[in-house]
């Protein structure tokens, strides 16, 4: 089986946990400090075959946000929906409108700390 690994430097290191694991409910599931002048952390669910990495090093990234890079993230169901939505209001972050009209029908799209953009949708 095949490991997903989605890695991006940013200057924000600090704030990826409390937007991916303290409002979407992921988990840490490792750190590392000084790897070759980096120190990161891994994000996602324990069990998949997937993960987060973010690192931050003296060089700052040169990386732009573009309104159709994004994250999906699938809910079970329009409670959990519902209820994750919530929780992205009560941290005082905004929804962005979608430059992709399928978002706009079919989720809701914020943005994480360094300004890309993750979409919450419903798994149909």
């Amino acid at each position: 089986m095949m490991t997903l690994r989605v890695a991006r430097h940013t200057d924000r290191l600090d704030k990826m946990p409390p937007f991916y694991c303290g409002i979407l409910g992921l988990e840490i599931l490792g750190t590392f400090q000084d790897h070759a002048g980096y120190d990161g952390i891994f994000i996602g669910t324990p069990g998949m075959a997937w993960h987060l990495e973010f690192t931050v090093s003296n060089e700052r990234p040169k990386h732009v946000p573009d309104a159709d890079d994004l994250l999906v993230f699938y809910l079970p169901d329009d409670a959990a929906f519902t209820a994750m939505n919530t929780r992205f209001a009560q941290a005082g972050i905004a929804a962005v409108p979608p430059a992709n009209p399928y978002w706009q029908e079919n989720g809701i799209t914020y943005p994480d700390p360094d300004g890309f953009r993750i979409v919450l949708a419903v798994k149909r």
